[in-house]
């Protein structure tokens, strides 16, 4: 079972659902594209995405930051529109 956390709009068609889950009984997050569905508000998974351990979330969140901090750098974000509650 899949508990949805969030959802980001990715473009017009595909949207990025991160969600916890669980296959083997290792937890997992799951960062995957979906596109709609044959029924109205339905959405579907693709195969475009990545199934991370819990474990290495710390790493994978220590990596981002790294990301985040090389894109204000460079222009490509400005610090002000990464404040919390955004």
């Amino acid at each position: 079972m899949s508990e949805v956390i969030s959802k980001v709009t990715k473009n017009a068609r595909e949207v990025l659902f991160l969600s916890l889950s669980e296959f083997k009984g290792r937890r997992l997050l799951d960062i995957r594209v979906y596109v709609p569905g044959n029924d109205q508000g339905e959405f579907v998974p693709t195969r475009k995405g990545i199934s991370l351990s819990v474990g290495l979330y710390p790493a994978f969140k220590k990596a981002l930051a790294q990301v985040e901090n090389t894109m204000i750098k460079q222009g490509l974000l400005d610090a002000a529109d990464l404040a919390p509650g955004d």
